[in-house]
C-alpha cells in the first residue's frame, strides 16, 4: 500500500483550512485516511504558532512505515527539524521564454555593432 503524509482540503470555498492526513495515495484528497496528523491554517499569519501544528511523533512513526510526505507537508516538517532539507532547484523558472531570448539577442547584436565603430574612431 502507498502511503502519503498530505493535505485533505476542509472550509468553505475561499476559507481554506487543510488536515494534514496519513493516506493511502489512490485515495481522494479529501477522501478516506488513516490518520489525522495535524492542521494547517494559511489564512493566519506565517509567525503564527497557530498555523501549523502537527503531531511529530505520529509522522515520524508514519515515516518510518515508508510514508511519503508530500511537498508542502515535507517542507513543514523541514520547518520542524523532523526531515533533513531537499535541495530544491527550479532552474527554469527564472529562465525567459523564447521571445524575450530572441529580442535580448537582437539587443545584444546591436550594441555591439553601435560599439565596433566608435571602437574604429578611437583607434584612428
Amino acid at each position: 500500500m502507498a502511503m502519503k503524509i498530505r493535505l485533505a482540503r476542509g472550509g468553505s470555498k475561499k476559507r481554506p483550512h487543510y488536515s494534514i492526513v496519513a493516506a493511502d495515495s489512490r485515495m481522494p484528497r479529501d477522501g478516506r485516511f488513516l490518520e489525522k496528523l495535524g492542521t494547517y491554517n494559511p489564512l493566519l499569519p506565517k509567525d503564527s504558532e497557530d498555523r501549523v501544528k502537527l503531531n511529530m511523533e505520529r509522522a515520524q512513526y508514519w515515516i518510518s512505515q515508508g510514508a511519503q510526505p508530500t511537498d508542502r507537508v515535507s517542507r513543514f516538517l523541514e520547518a520542524a527539524g523532523a526531515v533533513a532539507k531537499k535541495e530544491r532547484a527550479n532552474l527554469k523558472k527564472g529562465e525567459p521564454h523564447k521571445a524575450a531570448q530572441q529580442r535580448a539577442k537582437e539587443k545584444a547584436e546591436k550594441a555591439a555593432a553601435a560599439a565596433a565603430p566608435a571602437e574604429d574612431a578611437a583607434a584612428e
